[in-house]
């Protein structure tokens, strides 16, 4: 197998731009603390081509994906890309650029849509591409695997009262969070003729959230700082390695952690004491990442892994709509997904990147139950059509608060946002949505993709199974033998690596356990309580399909990602007007925020003293 390697910037930096990560108005671009990339790896035979590509994003758009394959046929048309071979995946960093979607709710915070950083991202990406491109060589594959010590704390389970829930999860305390993770990294190395390292992709879920919602630098977080310590080392012999640290079962999983109330906030960790200094902490967990990256490339006795062939399998689901196999559900029948819909759990935030404020989310939920009963009243003079998809919107959704439905546009289950009950200055979530609705971007498509690609790509005797979602460590756990039982000992293959982030994005994918707590992953798992089951469900049938010949194999493309027009795009461009305006009102916002930080801080330390005082 040949691999050639490539890496290109795609800092898209405009200053007082909204990050995408954590939702805040206050969380914007105010400078670049390092540059983000896109690393891509191209495998290749005589047969096939395959392009891996790890991008320092948040998350993956349908849009992206779109763009980077059309600007490769249109201004590289002897390539031999497509949307099937081609997996584009992001590490997840919380302090990168929004603005890049073109569905409406993830522009919330830039806000809007950003054209410039659009490009930036795309040319980037095609960069590492062509870069690639211009260095294959003969090279061997080799797997390793090896978890965590106990004394290396990088990653915390941030949802325990939802994880204990499943009979899967290790009995674990609040001082014990380290270990209610997987803390297993599983790592591929590539080493040429001349015996040269020439790459790795190296999987483990922790969340790059390491920076706060009020940083306000750019930056591709403790994974970021991972790839470049791994190279700046590997490199040092003036090979030309690159390093892939790609995104794991982090779904509910923080690199920060609190001990109590008494913090003024989440913080990371170092040696067992708590971290004042955000960037350290970022790079103090790099570094934990990156040790164990090297470890596992210089162990002894790895496996060898035989590429004597490439495959790959994409294929389109509506998620909105699938019947999900009753195997999955235990035995429960004629169980489904919804569209999208968010909860008031989501707009609470996680614990490492809190949103509304407690008073205002109690009285959202108040709201979300009364018009629930609402519709069901208001169904007993619909017709029979409407009352139906209401009450499995309803049956679908389970147990969570309904704030957003995102897939039929709505919010409070009204279509007329701009005079929406909840008033704009509540959350900026609110008031920009009420602006895009006044200029007409709500009414035509949905507010985040409701078609998305699964994907599995095999190298050799590896399936790496990618798909858009955020997953927790159980749910993780359960969609991966679902896959083995299906693939392992057939068709050649020997390992199967879950990869997320991939190719697009709409929320989190939590058990059913989980989902019943409604935690912020509950609340964002946004089609329905059985999301895990319809995963499930669908990949069990790539995978299948995967198994056959490829003239035999059935990969339905009926539904198609939704593509906007420029129509469109310009009804969600960035009010170019406002700009400055924005950009003042939300550093005074985070001024504020910061403020009120020092404040609690100060007050806690003059307690301390007072206490020392009187001893």
């Amino acid at each position: 197998m040949l691999l050639g390697t490539g890496k290109a910037d795609i800092t898209a930096f405009k200053e007082g731009v909204g990050m995408l990560g954590y939702g805040q108005a206050f969380n914007i671009m105010e400078n670049v603390a390092t540059p983000l990339y896109a690393r891509a790896f191209l495998f290749k035979t005589d047969e096939k081509l395959i392009a891996y590509i790890n991008c320092e994003l948040g998350f993956i758009t349908p849009s992206l994906k779109r763009g980077v394959v059309k600007k490769l046929r249109r201004k590289h048309d002897k390539t031999e890309y497509n949307n099937n071979n081609i997996l584009l995946a992001a590490q997840h960093t919380h302090s990168g650029p929004s603005g890049f979607s073109h569905h409406g709710l993830y522009n919330t915070n830039s806000p809007g849509f950003v054209l410039e950083i659009y490009n930036k991202i795309v040319d980037g990406i095609v960069e590492a591409i062509l870069k690639a491109e211009e260095n294959f060589e003969e090279v061997s594959v080799q797997y390793s695997e090896g978890e965590f010590e106990e004394e290396k704390e990088v990653g915390f389970q941030r949802s325990l009262k939802a994880y204990l829930k499943n009979p899967e999860a290790k009995k674990i305390t609040k001082k014990e969070l380290h270990l209610g993770i997987n803390r297993e990294m599983r790592l591929l190395k590539f080493v040429n003729e001349k015996n040269e390292i020439k790459g790795s992709i190296n999987w483990f879920g922790t969340h790059p959230t390491s920076l706060p919602n009020t940083n306000t630098s750019v930056c591709s977080d403790n994974k970021g700082f991972a790839a470049q310590y791994l190279e700046d080392d590997l490199q040092k012999n003036k090979t030309d390695f690159l390093g892939i640290f790609a995104q794991g079962s982090c779904g509910d999983v923080s690199p920060r952690f609190q001990y109590n109330k008494k913090h003024s906030r989440i913080r990371g960790k170092l040696d067992g004491k708590f971290l004042n200094d955000d960037m350290k902490s970022a790079q103090y967990n790099g570094q934990l990442q990156y040790e164990k990256a090297k470890e596992l490339i210089t162990k002894e006795n790895q496996t060898k892994i035989e590429v004597n062939e490439l495959d790959y399998g994409l294929m389109y689901v509506d998620f909105s709509n699938i019947i999900i196999d009753e195997k999955f559900t235990g035995g429960i029948k004629n169980a489904r997904t919804s569209p999208s819909c968010m909860g008031v759990a989501f707009l609470k935030g996680a614990p490492d990147g809190p949103g509304m404020l407690e008073p205002f989310a109690y009285i959202t939920a108040l709201l979300s139950r009364a018009v629930k009963a609402g519709e069901y009243v208001r169904a007993l003079f619909m017709p029979k059509e409407w009352g139906m998809a209401m009450r499995q919107k309803y049956t679908s959704q389970g147990n969570k608060d309904i704030a957003i439905e995102s897939g039929d546009r709505k919010i409070m289950a009204t279509y007329d946002i701009n005079n929406l009950i909840l008033p704009a200055w509540v959350d900026e979530t609110i008031s920009n949505l009420k602006k895009f609705h006044r200029r007409g971007a709500l009414d035509k498509n949905p507010w985040t993709p409701q078609i998305l690609p699964l994907q599995i790509v095999k190298l050799g005797t590896i399936a790496i199974c990618a798909f858009p979602f955020e997953i927790t460590t159980i749910a993780a756990q359960r969609l991966q033998k679902t896959i083995e039982d299906i693939l392992i000992g057939n068709g050649g293959y020997t390992k199967v690596i879950l990869n997320p982030y991939s190719n697009a994005y709409n929320g989190y994918i939590t058990t059913y356990e989980e989902y019943q707590v409604q935690c912020y992953e509950g609340g964002h798992t946004v089609f329905g309580e059985w999301s895990l089951a319809a995963l499930q469900t669908e990949f069990e049938k790539l995978a299948k399909e995967m198994l056959k010949t490829e003239d035999e194999r059935n990969l339905s493309h009926d539904v198609t990602p939704l593509v906007f027009t420029k129509e469109d795009l310009n009804k969600f461009s960035y009010f170019k007007g406002q700009y400055y305006l924005n950009t003042i009102k939300r550093k005074e916002r985070l001024a504020k925020v910061k403020a009120r930080r020092r404040n609690k801080l100060e007050k806690r330390k003059e307690r301390i003293q007072k206490k020392l005082d009187d001893l």
